[in-house]
């Protein structure tokens, strides 16, 4: 089976900052693979690097097959396959949910916005929102702006969701239904690459954890092996402190 993304050698630096330092990974489809580590090991730059947010200073990145660095790729239809959830939830404040799940469906794949209202609202009953279609941001709690931001990256019917620490900027007691709509993206294969502290969900939800230090992959196994059995101290260090 070929992995739909395929990362080789890849290096980013900002300025005389060394973020990711020659990390090679292939995910599969319907593979949900977490990447843990210390604040600053290049987690979230790994993420930004592959869908282009940032430009890559060297190395490859395949997704589907198709090398996202060749002059001839645009870019956009590449991202328009990759849907992604940030800390924050990005929503427009000046429009309903609704409105906001309809606009890129709309805008980038040209559906009509009857079709785009429909799944709009079918998305919003999956994240349990049904009831807040016309509501503003603003009336909206951090949990539910979350789910909101979730269902608007699935509107656009990607193959790939990256989650960037989505659970990072919410009140505890509104954790749990951000990770609940994830678990359930999960359970139906979708191939999600995921950054977060959540551990219990990762050892849940994941298929591999890769725990990065330094900007490098010092170990990737099971949830099991990575969280039972770690090689390292570093890793024994970090888990010690977040579990």
């Amino acid at each position: 089976m070929d992995p739909i993304i395929r990362v080789e050698s890849l290096h980013k630096s900002f300025r005389d900052l060394h973020v990711l330092r020659g990390v090679s990974i292939e995910v599969n489809r319907s593979e949900v693979v977490s990447f843990i580590g210390r604040s600053g090991s290049g987690k979230s730059t790994l993420l930004r690097c592959i869908n282009r947010l940032e430009e890559p200073t060297s190395g490859e990145i395949w997704i589907d097959g198709v090398n996202i660095h060749e002059p001839y790729i645009d870019i956009n239809k590449v991202r328009a396959e990759i849907g992604m959830v940030f800390q924050s939830f990005n929503l427009f404040p000046h429009m309903t949910a609704i409105d906001n799940i309809m606009l890129a469906p709309v805008c980038v794949r040209k559906i009509s916005r009857q079709e785009a209202k429909e799944r709009g609202l079918s998305l919003l009953e999956k994240v349990g929102l049904a009831e807040k279609a016309n509501e503003y941001p603003e009336k909206l709690s951090g949990g539910q702006r979350q789910r909101v931001a979730i269902a608007r990256a699935l509107a656009m019917q990607p193959r790939i969701m990256f989650f960037d620490e989505p659970t990072s900027a919410l009140d505890p007691e509104m954790v749990g239904e951000v990770l609940d709509v994830m678990a359930q993206m999960a359970s139906e294969g979708m191939t999600m690459l995921i950054v977060s502290h959540e551990m219990g969900f990762i050892r849940e939800a994941a298929d591999r954890v890769l725990f990065l230090d330094e900007g490098k992959i010092l170990e990737e196994g099971t949830p099991d092996d990575i969280f039972n059995r770690p090689q390292f101290p570093v890793t024994r260090d970090f888990l010690g402190k977040v579990l």
